[in-house]
């Protein structure tokens, strides 16, 4: 645990902040924010730990919408209430929206050059590195679940199996697997 408590740890210091905060974080992880995000507000900024981010990227993940607009959003009302999560929200979506306009517009245009599909199909690679570096990153926090390590890493392969192998829809298994594992938590916890 962080010896730090949470009223002595850094945290945003205005709505401009947060604002800034979030459109760096947006403007860094196009096409997938998830390692961003972690190192951006854990390591570099360190307004959450490791087990508040873990914590509250679970509830993001759940809720509708994109993960990383839930937690900004999270994170904004968190400190400054509405105001706070509407200025995180904006800080997530409006350069990020410019810029994907723009680029609709150049890919309009040079969408058919051999050179432009290469380069889609690098940047898939990289945020698929990305993700597993992150996801080896946070796996220590997973000594701290209440399921504990064994439990977490076979869920993880299940979901990995149902996806990557068997190819099931992700809205079967995540609701599957989840329910389960919620089920096991709520027992541990209440034993």
């Amino acid at each position: 645990m962080n010896s730090i408590s949470a009223n002595d740890r850094p945290q945003p210091q205005s709505l401009t902040d947060l604002f800034i905060s979030f459109s760096l974080i947006a403007l860094q992880g196009f096409g997938g924010v998830v390692a961003i995000v972690q190192r951006e507000l854990v390591e570099k900024k360190r307004w959450l730990t490791r087990e508040e981010f873990i914590e509250d990227w679970a509830v993001a993940q759940i809720m509708p919408g994109p993960n990383v607009v839930n937690l900004s959003m999270m994170i904004g009302a968190r400190h400054f209430g509405l105001k706070g999560a509407l200025a995180a929200l904006a800080g997530m979506l409006a350069i990020p929206l410019v810029i994907v306009l723009l680029l609709a517009l150049m890919y309009a245009r040079f969408g058919a050059h051999v050179g432009v599909a290469g380069a889609l199909r690098g940047m898939g690679a990289v945020a698929a590195g990305l993700i597993a570096a992150t996801g080896l990153k946070l796996f220590g926090t997973l000594k701290n679940n209440v399921l504990g390590l064994r439990l977490c890493v076979g869920f993880g392969v299940l979901c990995f199996v149902a996806i990557a192998l068997l190819h099931w829809p992700l809205v079967y298994v995540l609701p599957g697997l989840g329910s389960v594992a919620c089920v096991l938590a709520f027992r541990r916890l209440g034993s």
